[in-house]
């Protein structure tokens, strides 16, 4: 599976606000940008933090991207997957409708009636893991599933996580002209931090777009 982390972060490196609110950091242009990599994905995934703050549906904005996708034997829209280790995701959250296959990737502890409900509810679920998903397993799960490339669109914990476990293939950030501040702000990579062993990272190319800039790595 090749796994691709997409984020926009202010200057100071900050996803959102201490409120956790989203916030506008890119423009149109990204906007567009990230709809074409969803559309080149087979599944996109958040966490479920992500979920519960932005209710997110991780479908294509535009249409003939769809219909292209239709085109060439897939379904219209990516699958969408929420790493979600307790079932917590709301029943009428926008990512369990019908627009999209919906993989959720809970651990073993899960409560069974959670487990129930979110299924009744069109939810694939996944277990990987004990009492919190492990995400080596969750990944491979669904690359069984058919899912060969993952676009990751947060947040934070998530984005760690992947750096953590050595799963990242290819960062895309991009950095918008806007001071966010709050040391309690999430950044793109949250969780408890690298102090010796640090992600290597190989700056390929620079885009400005809107007011910002798009940086893209690969990661080894």
């Amino acid at each position: 599976m090749y796994v691709v982390v997409n984020a926009a972060m202010s200057v100071d490196g900050k996803l959102s606000s201490r409120r956790r609110e989203q916030i506008a950091i890119s423009g149109p242009a990204d906007f567009d940008r990230v709809d074409r990599i969803r559309a080149a994905a087979d599944a996109v995934l958040v966490g479920i933090g992500t979920v519960l703050a932005d209710d997110p549906h991780l479908t294509l904005d535009v249409e003939d991207r769809r219909v292209q996708r239709l085109r060439n034997g897939r379904p219209g829209n990516p699958a969408r997957v929420v790493v979600d280790s307790r079932a917590r995701t709301p029943t009428d959250a926008r990512i369990l409708d019908d627009e999209a296959t919906t993989y959720l990737l809970t651990a073993e502890t899960a409560p069974d009636d959670r487990i129930g409900t979110l299924t009744d509810c069109g939810a694939e679920v996944v277990s990987a893991g004990d009492s919190r998903v492990d995400l080596t397993e969750g990944l491979a799960a669904l690359e069984a599933e058919g899912i060969d490339r993952l676009l990751v669109e947060g947040g934070g914990e998530i984005i760690y996580s992947l750096f953590e476990a050595s799963l990242v293939d290819e960062l895309s950030v991009y950095v918008g002209s806007k001071v966010i501040g709050g040391r309690d702000a999430p950044t793109l990579a949250d969780g408890e931090g690298f102090v010796s062993s640090f992600p290597s990272l190989e700056l390929i190319d620079v885009e400005r777009l809107d007011d910002g800039v798009l940086l893209r790595y690969d990661v080894s």
